[in-house]
């Protein structure tokens, strides 16, 4: 019978189309399935996949103290012992070997003890020492927690940030943005959940926001020309009304293409950006305008001068994203022409040049950033984060530099739930070890899931056999920095 249709069809003389077989043979009894198969039940089955977007808001497991948060990353690792941890017998032995045997873990041989070769003053009512390098974050320490005890596994920068950024510092891994963004999702659907700026590529790049194993909608959306942060949002071709008729049908078809196939996330990820692409048409343009910003917030952020605009660019893109309920923004203090390199805090020579010109450019804007947060009322709910993916030695490579360091190093935190105005844990005297309430990777994760309202040994993606989670199997919660 079906071989007979099929001949009919294809018959020269008697060229009929599948649609009017239907209708035609069994007096048109094909036809009833055919209407069957378009109506709302069968669509609506077919289509029974979640239609709410995988951004969907999600509650916390608890009460959350934080909202969102802002990670600035200082690209290369920024030396502790310059900026947020002095040491006063380190500057007193200054040229003399470190009186202790070094860690065989070691990237290059270093020499004697160098000295900072800038002064540290108390500040605020809280009365933390700040580097002379950083004046305008110095007026803000009331509002930090600065933390004097990471410590991080690996030496060398894609290893290290990859653990900053994913807590595994060998294999890719969800990083914290896609497990924040899969965990609770985004308060708003027309923008990404999760958004990383940087100018220019950090060390290993694209899996620093990388969702991996996880969904792929929960991946980063990278920013990295500031001046057109998002490409090909306007369509020359069809208007809106158009183009939502035009994604309406995709969708449908897309879906009815997935329904009969194994979930893939891919698939679902790019279905989803169709219609992320579609709603950010009308609110991604206005949400990276800084130009409609008063003349008094830009000069806040530093955007008029040129040694600070770049940077102060980021830091208030990232304040209007988190004002807009953007999940987590990542902003990287990257340089698209520094050298072959965007490592900028890398600094293995040219300390007294180089430390001097990253904080220039980064002080005033961050430091602006922690001041209009709070004047608007957001830095109670959302959590600034600042470091980098490690340290620097106490010790001299060559006469002007440091190595990298990551047995005991300074990161700061800020609003989201944190204490304010305080110093937690301690390097040694001279900035090598961290000897007092030591802080690792793990447990700064933890940490910040927990503020977030998440349970760091509960939030798990089954993957390849095995439950997988940021914190690996440990973290703990440093309670003593909670507000």
């Amino acid at each position: 019978m079906f071989a007979f249709i099929s001949g009919m069809i294809m018959s020269e003389r008697n060229i009929i189309t599948r649609r009017q077989a239907l209708r035609r043979f069994a007096n048109g009894f094909g036809m009833l399935g055919l209407a069957g198969l378009f109506t709302n039940d069968f669509l609506t089955s077919a289509l029974a996949q979640s239609v709410a977007s995988p951004l969907a808001i999600k509650p916390p497991q608890y009460p959350a103290k934080a909202k969102r948060i802002i990670f600035l990353f200082m690209s290369g690792g920024p030396s502790h012992v310059d900026t947020f941890d002095p040491k006063p017998r380190l500057a007193k032995d200054n040229g003399k070997p470190l009186p202790f045997e070094k860690p065989k873990l070691e990237r290059t041989k270093t020499g004697n003890l160098l000295g900072s070769p800038w002064s540290f003053q108390k500040h605020g009512q809280c009365g933390t020492e700040v580097s002379e390098l950083l004046p305008h974050l110095s007026t803000c320490v009331d509002d930090m927690c600065v933390i004097r005890s990471i410590v991080a596994d690996n030496i060398n920068h894609n290893g290290a940030c990859l653990q900053m950024n994913t807590g595994e510092q060998a294999f890719s891994r969800p990083s914290m943005g896609s497990w924040l963004t899969y965990g609770l999702g985004s308060e708003n659907q027309d923008l990404p959940g999760f958004i990383v700026i940087s100018p220019a590529q950090p060390a290993q790049g694209a899996p620093l926001w990388s969702s991996s194993f996880l969904p792929a909608a929960y991946q980063g959306t990278l920013v990295s020309d500031l001046n057109n942060p998002i490409n090909n949002l306007k369509n020359p071709t069809f208007n809106t009304a158009q183009q939502r008729h035009q994604l309406d049908l995709l969708k449908d078809l897309n879906k009815l293409h997935a329904a009969a196939r194994e979930e893939d996330s891919r698939l679902s990820a790019r279905i989803e950006s169709f219609e992320l692409a579609f709603r950010m048409q009308a609110k991604a343009p206005e949400a990276f305008d800084v130009s409609s910003e008063s003349p008094e917030t830009k000069k806040l952020y530093g955007l008029d001068d040129k040694v600070t605009e770049t940077f102060g660019k980021q830091c208030l893109m990232a304040r209007r994203l988190a004002e807009r309920g953007v999940r987590m923004i990542q902003v990287y203090h990257t340089q698209t022409s520094y050298r072959s390199s965007c490592q900028l805090w890398d600094q293995h020579g040219e300390l007294r040049k180089e430390l001097p010109n990253n904080c220039n450019a980064v002080d005033k804007p961050i430091a602006g950033l922690l001041k209009d947060l709070k004047a608007r009322g957001l830095l109670e709910d959302t959590l600034v984060l600042w470091g980098g993916e490690f340290g620097r030695t106490p010790t001299a490579e060559g006469t002007n530099g440091r190595e990298h360091h990551p047995f005991g190093f300074t990161m700061w935190l800020a609003g989201g739930g944190i204490k304010p105005g305080m110093t937690y844990g301690a390097t040694d005297d001279f900035g090598w070890h961290a000897i007092e309430n030591k802080v690792h990777i793990h447990d700064l994760h933890a940490t910040i899931l927990h503020l977030m309202g998440i349970n760091h040994e509960k939030l798990t993606y089954r993957y390849s056999g095995r439950d997988y989670r940021l914190t690996d199997v440990s973290g703990n919660v440093v309670r003593d920095i909670l507000a």
